[in-house]
């Protein structure tokens, strides 16, 4: 026999002994004559007075029929002595029967009817007077788009960071946006040759929604480090085709600066933050990259093509394609010569907009030929004061060198040339 079946039989057999073994209850809601129980056709019965049932509003003397409940009958009499006897059957109740009807009707605020929470004399009486906006001061000047800030390469360099930021006043004393409306761009390379690449990350991800919130903008571009750190988390040693012989972004990360401990704390969440990342943008006539080089031609003629070909190629997740992008985005010094570094500036101009490039990538140092060596006083520590403008005015070069104990930039444009 199954459990089943014999649960559910057992449990009939039950219900049904009893039953037949109470008396019958009437139905919620069935009309009783008033002055009338049912009883057994053998048995005698007596009168006995009539009693009014208020919830079936019946008229005194008056007993509805089961068909017709108008009708007047004469009052039932009572048994003298009364016994079990089967149920009658149950009568719907009549269409105007709301058992709720008699309790008080409570609306919003009452307990009893007429009688509010609040007393009239506790009410508040003061009317509020709207502020009209000024016309001068701090919050007149947070209409528009506030003032724009860049930051160069920070390659790991946390407390730099947090101490370059404070000092433009764009955070408070815990790390906090703290600068409203301003518009903030950093040109990439987070990551490597400092000590807490991912801090960076988590940093500028935080101030992102901080500055957000309060009606200003924290962005961030594609540096070649981020995609030297993409790839080697998504593809390690899988070998690429460098153009020089066979390489892997994992050892081309290694011997460009990559941490281990920056590795070991990458998680999801930080690589599609990187793996979104604009490639260029343009703000206030500057037109903001990551590197001095002119290959961002080979990937569009706008500003939205040439992001939308690098995000493309990320989700694609080619290990050769990636290396090319990596490897054209490594590319320097596109303005430096003083011929035909204007030239390939106004390329770029002329393909994207704006009238100056602001770029990162190629540390000042390198540009001036003034890196520091182990036979100087000063350690081998270039001497950077701020950005370095050059090609004809056109370009302005943010990288401060702070990995060879440089500078780390932060800094207002348009700059006070």
């Amino acid at each position: 026999m199954v459990e089943g079946s014999m649960t559910q039989g057992a449990g009939l057999e039950a219900t049904a002994g009893t039953t037949a073994a109470n008396p019958p209850v009437p139905a919620y809601g069935a009309s009783t004559p008033p002055g009338t129980v049912p009883s057994a056709p053998s048995v005698p019965s007596a009168p006995t007075p009539s009693v009014p049932v208020a919830q079936a509003r019946v008229p005194r003397g008056e007993s509805p029929a089961p068909t017709a409940p108008s009708a007047p009958a004469s009052p039932a009499p009572a048994p003298s002595a009364p016994e079990p006897t089967p149920a009658a059957p149950a009568q719907a109740p009549p269409r105007e029967y709301t058992p709720t009807e008699r309790l008080p009707v409570m609306g919003p605020g009452h307990t009893i009817p007429d009688t509010p929470l609040v007393p009239p004399q506790d009410r508040p009486t003061v009317a509020l007077t709207q502020v009209p906006e000024p016309e001068e001061g701090p919050l007149a000047e947070s209409e528009g788009p506030g003032p724009l800030y860049v930051v160069g390469d920070v390659h790991g360099y946390y407390d730099e960071l947090r101490e370059a930021l404070a000092a433009e006043g764009l955070i408070d004393a815990k790390g906090n946006w703290s600068a409203g409306n301003t518009r903030l761009w950093f040109l990439g390379d987070f990551t490597d040759r400092g000590p807490d690449g991912i801090g960076v990350i988590d940093l500028v991800m935080q101030l992102s929604a901080e500055a957000a919130a309060a009606g200003g903008y924290c962005k961030a571009l594609m540096g070649n480090h981020e995609l030297l750190l993409i790839g080697a988390k998504r593809f390690g040693d899988t070998p690429v085709n460098s153009g020089a012989g066979t390489a892997s972004f994992q050892a081309a990360w290694l011997l460009n600066g990559g941490q281990r401990s920056d590795m070991e704390r990458l998680e999801d969440h930080h690589l599609q933050w990187m793996s979104r990342l604009d490639a260029m943008a343009e703000e206030d006539g500057h037109l903001l990259v990551h590197s001095d080089t002119t290959a961002y031609l080979e990937y569009g003629d706008s500003i939205e093509a040439v992001n939308d070909t690098v995000t493309e190629t990320l989700q694609r997740a080619d290990a050769d394609e990636c290396w090319d992008l990596f490897r054209k985005f490594t590319k320097r010094f596109a303005f430096r010569d003083e011929d035909s570094g204007p030239m390939a500036v106004r390329e770029l101009l002329d393909a994207y907009g704006g009238q100056r490039i602001v770029h990162g990538h190629s540390p000042i140092p390198y540009l001036l030929g003034e890196v520091g060596s182990e036979d100087d006083e000063d350690g081998g520590a270039p001497v950077v004061e701020g950005p370095h403008v050059y090609a004809d005015q056109l370009a302005v070069a943010m990288d401060g060198g702070v990995t060879m104990a440089g500078k780390l930039l932060v800094v207002q444009l348009p700059l006070d040339d």
